[in-house]
């Protein structure tokens, strides 16, 4: 017999089960001895009154043992079966071929940058010596931008897919089953890169491939039917769907198309900066305490405010995290956040940015390249301001509001190292103002957040595509091309990894409806 209920408990409890069984008898009105298993089927902390506590849903098994529910899905070989050409190894890449192969297809996944293993040489040179690798850094190569910074799970996006059925693909392939009961689900990059390299080779053993070092260049189009994709090397290879799951970096990508007349449009996104402070000062403002102690987590924030008919809002929150040189290509500067599973730094960052509109940026109203354009100049003056060797502007908080430049910056996590200036000469004057009004409020949402002990770091600016690649609603096929599915973040279809894999399994699942 089971039985489910809410209990609440204190965050030392709830890692005792014993204690969370004579909660749960409570609550059911069943003596403890009778629960002989407990499981946790959704936890969250409740930090709103001054006394912190878990939320927990759980499921009580009453005189019977707690079964095995979860069983590892295998999937069938596809080695000689009709291929789809999957650009791009980001998440939406990923699932995008493992859902091929159950729907009896053999995905063809070609990446341009490196597997995860060799990635880390790339990600070395960045941070110790400035030295970007166009085709190899944070944002190209085995994983997408997410390998390597963070892996974050936490999404809105539960309408477009089941959220369970990609979390539980990630526990199939390493990851902590906790992902599956947390609100607020995170694997963390140092364990990312094993679970990314063992979803590879699932693929591999189902009859897949997976191509390295792999630059599409052009797509094959006979009239208006997709024949496959040709690459650097000159090779063609042919197949009658391509989903094209590139990220949101992959600026080359965007200009092919626009030269092969593919159509592609302007896209709002957001810009601004990546704020941290140290991490006792957003614990004790979340859980109102001089310490956490050894059983609550570092804690995190969300805060949003209009300024001016703009939303100004925290993005990507990096609890004990790092602030990671994201640039993909010479002289530009581009940050972005993550944090190891322990979540153990003594920082916590976030993005904070203010969105850009299509209205926000003059010029030709047809050019689809017009907010893209926008986003590099901010980069490079970012770059030049930094003076060089992806060193980072940065100012401190109340010396941002108040118009002056930091006579010093405090210690932070930015390893490429970071330069005091005013950032008012490298953010458009639109942002630069919205922020200077935004973070007096923040700070009084959230006791201690505006405080000249925190630093902003410019510039946070790849926080979503400023280019989308058009589709139907219904096929999910580009308007003009049959057989090609733009996808993920790259395409203007996601905005993370949990709905960069729904994406993906969505437009495998739209392949196999044309193909099969």
């Amino acid at each position: 017999m089971t039985k489910e209920t809410e209990i609440v408990c204190s965050p030392e409890q709830h890692e005792d089960m014993e204690a969370l069984k004579q909660i749960a008898s409570g609550a059911l009105k069943t003596p403890a001895k009778n629960i002989t298993a407990l499981k946790i089927l959704k936890r969250s902390i409740d930090a709103r009154s001054r006394k912190v506590v878990y939320r927990m849903q759980v499921r009580a098994y009453i005189n019977e043992p707690l079964p095995r529910e979860h069983q590892v899905v295998s999937y069938p070989n596809v080695n000689n079966a009709k291929p789809v050409i999957i650009v791009g190894a980001g998440p939406a890449g990923l699932f995008a071929a493992l859902q091929c192969i159950k729907q009896g297809l053999k995905p063809i996944v070609l990446e341009r940058g490196k597997d995860v293993k060799q990635r880390r040489r790339d990600l070395a040179n960045i941070n110790k010596q400035g030295l970007v690798n166009p085709e190899s850094n944070y944002c190209f190569g085995e994983g997408g931008a997410g390998t390597y910074s963070d892996g974050k799970l936490y999404t809105r996006s539960t309408k477009r897919g089941d959220v369970n059925e990609v979390l539980k693909v990630f526990t199939d392939h390493g990851a902590d089953e906790d992902i599956l009961i947390d609100a607020r689900p995170h694997i963390g990059t140092n364990k990312l890169p094993q679970i990314i390299t063992a979803m590879r080779e699932t693929i591999l053993n189902a009859g897949g491939e997976v191509l390295f070092d792999t630059k599409v260049t052009g797509m094959l189009v006979n009239f208006d039917q997709i024949e496959g994709v040709e690459l650097a090397s000159g090779e063609k290879l042919k197949a009658d769907a391509v989903i094209l799951a590139t990220g949101h970096s992959a600026r080359d990508v965007f200009e092919m198309l626009h030269r092969q007349n593919i159509l592609i449009e302007a896209k709002p996104f957001a810009l601004g900066v990546r704020i941290e402070h140290p991490q006792e000062i957003i614990d004790q403002a979340q859980y109102k305490c001089a310490d956490r102690g050894p059983y609550l987590p570092p804690s995190y924030y969300s805060l949003v405010e209009q300024v001016d008919d703009r939303g100004v809002f925290s993005f990507c929150m990096c609890p004990g995290g790092i602030i990671a040189p994201c640039a993909t290509d010479y002289n530009e500067i581009v940050v972005n956040g993550w944090s190891p599973s322990k979540r153990n730094n003594p920082y916590a960052n976030s993005g904070t940015v203010v969105q850009i509109n299509l209205e926000d940026i003059p010029g030709d109203e047809q050019d689809p390249f017009r907010l893209l354009n926008f986003q590099k100049q901010i980069e490079q003056l970012a770059f030049t301001a930094g003076g060089g060797n992806l060193v980072a502007p940065a100012q401190r908080m109340v010396d941002f509001v108040e118009g002056r430049v930091s006579a010093d910056l405090p210690m932070n996590s930015y390893l490429p190292g970071t330069k005091s200036v005013a950032l008012k000469d490298v953010l458009p004057k639109r942002v630069h103002q919205r922020l200077q009004k935004a973070l007096p409020v923040f700070g009084r949402k959230m006791k201690g957040y505006y405080t000249n002990e925190a630093i902003l770091v410019g510039v946070e600016s790849r926080t979503s595509s400023p280019v989308k690649i058009p589709r139907d609603r219904e096929t999910l096929q580009h308007p003009q091309i049959k057989g090609l599915y733009p996808c993920g973040e790259g395409a203007g279809y996601a905005g993370g990894i949990i709905s960069a894999a729904i994406d993906g399994v969505n437009c495998a699942n739209a392949a196999a409806k044309l193909i099969k």
